[in-house]
């Protein structure tokens, strides 16, 4: 007796999955509900770390933590409407601060987004909103959407300004077939972009004659902390650093001043 095996379709959100694994995602932040059931339905299996807070909120900042203390990107799961706009606070302060997250919630099928026909947590447009706490916000309207949405997140995450990526998925999209889906290529992510030599000789040139150097360290140094601190001791300079650059230099170190203060209103 012959028996026949049949194989389960691979999900639009179980390749959302690998593609995480493959971009080198090991922990995602999120509260799981009955619109992003098909988003779990693969990640135990993944080797991917789910972490859940008490609040859409708590898993935005915890993402956004994360990430300053990893260098990786802090990766977020959320449900359509009210979990998005929970998560929206902890993607503003990322915003600020150019904290690369990846946001990943659901929204209603295609067909009910925007309908006004009260659809469960159905916002007039999601995307929309997402907009403004992100450096962009895309609907996955078909399978064939989502690698080329998640290409664009990473590359700006590794070579531009990073900041939040929304990315939302109908309920009916998650579950349709992504088999003929090609297997994401993680090694095309562009490298960072670099100085231009001339432009490093120019910046010498005129720091070897300055007369009291000093240097302002912000966020966008965090990850220059040994040259940070070689150019210091070259230079015999102070370093003031602002709030988002604490933490580069040594407490203790001798170049080391107090954090750049925010702004403030005078008192009336």
């Amino acid at each position: 007796m012959t028996i026949a095996v049949t194989t389960a379709a691979k999900t639009l959100a179980s390749y959302l999955i690998e593609s995480l694994a493959a971009y080198g995602v090991d922990t995602v932040f999120g509260i799981p509900g009955v619109h992003t059931v098909e988003l779990y339905r693969s990640l135990p299996d993944s080797g991917i770390r789910h972490v859940t807070p008490r609040h859409e909120q708590g898993a935005g900042f915890m993402a956004d933590g994360y990430a300053r203390a990893s260098g990786r990107v802090g990766v977020c799961f959320t449900i359509t409407g009210p979990g998005l706009t929970n998560i929206a606070t902890a993607m503003a302060q990322a915003y600020g601060d150019s904290v690369p997250m990846l946001v990943i919630s659901s929204v209603n099928a295609r067909g009910r987004m925007g309908s006004g026909a009260g659809w469960l947590h159905e916002l007039p447009n999601q995307q929309a909103f997402a907009r403004e706490v992100s450096a962009f916000s895309q609907t996955i309207l078909t399978p064939e959407d989502l690698p080329v949405a998640l290409a664009r997140a990473f590359a700006i995450f590794a070579s531009a300004r990073p900041r939040p990526v929304h990315i939302e998925i109908p309920m009916d999209v998650m579950a349709l077939d992504a088999g003929a889906l090609a297997a994401v290529k993680p090694q095309a992510i562009p490298a960072p972009p670099m100085a231009a030599p001339e432009a490093l000789a120019q910046a010498a040139t005129l720091l070897g004659k300055a007369r009291r150097p000093l240097i302002l360290a912000g966020g966008g140094a965090i990850a220059a902390g040994s040259e940070l601190t070689a150019l210091a001791e070259k230079l015999s300079a102070p370093v003031v650093s602002t709030v988002n650059g604490r933490g580069l230099l040594p407490q203790d170190h001798p170049s080391t001043s107090a954090p750049a203060p925010r702004s403030r209103r005078c008192a009336s």
